[in-house]
């Protein structure tokens, strides 16, 4: 099916909903979950919408290698949680320094400059999510 210029205007907001469609209720199981190689790190992005409220969510997973960080320190506008399955992040916040292990979660809020790195002899495996991204 063709469309014209002029009816474009038209089809912009069905296709911004279909980009944001609300999160229905579902399991995520981890052997599922499509896995992305970044060097020895791995990510598994799990889910990535909004509720039913229209609030943004997006949450994803990490394996990050001994002594590496997934990112250089940065700062965003959406909130951040990081829940920490296995291993051990140190965790900067605005030049605060903790070291976290596993069952530890970690609260960033918005446009706070932060990140972490692995300083355990193993992988960390943690869960992010981003609140209020846009």
């Amino acid at each position: 099916m063709k469309f014209s210029r002029r009816q474009l205007p038209f089809l912009a907001p069905a296709l911004a909903q279909a980009q944001t469609a609300t999160l229905g209720s579902k399991v995520y199981k981890f052997e599922d979950l499509p896995v992305r190689q970044n060097g020895e790190n791995k990510s598994r992005a799990i889910l990535n919408g909004k509720t039913v409220r229209d609030y943004p969510i997006e949450i994803h997973m990490t394996e990050l290698a001994p002594g590496l960080m997934p990112h250089a320190a940065h700062q965003h506008a959406h909130a951040e949680m990081v829940m920490i399955q296995e291993g051990t992040l140190e965790i900067t916040i605005t030049g605060k320094v903790t070291v976290a292990g596993s069952g530890s979660v970690v609260y960033v809020a918005p446009n706070e400059m932060h990140g972490w790195k692995n300083v355990g002899s193993g992988r960390a495996r943690y869960f992010v999510m981003a609140l209020g991204r846009a």
